[in-house]
């Protein structure tokens, strides 16, 4: 089939689950229920073309196929901000501070450890990408480390409540910051899409590119720019969705017999859309919430990584 037709028919798909899931169901008071579906469907179409874009524009420019922007650390930073913050307020602390405060400290502690760390990779000309990579394991592993290490000196009460925090969840999420997330979201993506070409002739290698005339070094930081923001607020919106974009965009690369960034990423944000919205519908009315929706995806995620892993598929 062809990739356009995919598009069309995932199109559709997706915009009919979107539509059982507002209304299966739906009985009582409409005033009451209603707006709260509609605001986890916003929640989880956020989040599929936030991670879904960022997955693939990260691999576009690392030139690997089995990457996601969550090697950068922003996820292990993400769960060591949770961490410290339990530690050092308390866990009631935490769960009663205003979401806006907690979201925009987030934001701003993940958005600045990635461009100081593109700053500091970026300012000498002997620097490379590969070592960027390198450097955002290493501060994961750190992050990593020091979170565990806070875990254990913790009371084991507020450890429980923690965990909580540690998986992606549209169950709690403030509308007001989702309208936010929508607009800081829908701005990246446009200059995402403006260079859909550009990416195009960056997916043929580095060299390849140089001598086509793109901007390489420009380029790849503005990418990287683009995809830390866009996980950041993904992230603090919702929680960490560390092999929800590695699924996603190895399905959309599946189906697209040409690689054109103008047919894998809209493949790739509906494909994050029908997973989600689709993978909650059921959760709900077939196993009426016996699990929660990330750790599912999560497992299926870790699956498509060990499957490519062991299939060679890195490029």
């Amino acid at each position: 089939m062809p990739p356009r037709a995919w598009i069309v028919v995932l199109g559709t798909a997706a915009a009919a689950l979107v539509a059982a899931f507002l209304l299966v169901g739906l009985e009582g008071n409409l005033a009451y229920v209603l707006p709260r579906r509609l605001n986890r469907v916003g929640a989880m179409i956020l989040v599929a073309v936030a991670v879904a874009v960022s997955t693939v524009l990260f691999q576009t420019v690392t030139g690997n196929r089995i990457l996601t922007p969550s090697i950068m650390g922003l996820d292990a930073l993400y769960v060591l901000i949770q961490t410290v913050l339990v530690f050092a307020l308390g866990a009631r602390t935490v769960l009663t501070m205003p979401t806006t405060a907690r979201f925009s400290i987030e934001v701003v502690l993940m958005v600045a450890f990635s461009w100081l760390l593109y700053r500091w990779l970026f300012a000498g000309g002997g620097r490379s990408l590969h070592l960027l990579l390198l450097a955002g394991i290493v501060f994961g592993v750190f992050f990593r480390g020091a979170s565990s290490l806070l875990q254990r000196l913790m009371d084991p009460s507020e450890y429980i409540i923690l965990q909580d925090l540690f998986f992606a969840s549209f169950n709690r999420v403030d509308p007001t910051l989702l309208y936010v997330s929508a607009l800081v979201v829908a701005g990246l993506c446009v200059p995402a899409w403006r260079l859909r070409h550009r990416l195009d002739v960056l997916a043929l290698g580095r060299d390849t590119a140089v001598g086509l005339g793109v901007d390489h070094r420009r380029t790849v930081t503005l990418v990287l720019v683009i995809c830390s923001v866009l996980v950041a607020v993904s992230t603090a919106l919702v929680g960490p969705a560390t092999f929800f974009g590695l699924l996603v965009s190895a399905l959309a690369y599946q189906l697209c017999s040409r690689f054109r960034h103008a047919v894998v990423l809209p493949i790739a944000v509906l494909l994050g859309v029908i997973a989600l919205v689709g993978g909650q519908l059921v959760l709900e009315q077939v196993f009426a919430f016996d699990t929660a929706l990330s750790i599912v995806i999560e497992f299926t995620g870790g699956i498509v990584f060990l499957v490519l892993l062991l299939k060679g598929r890195v490029r």
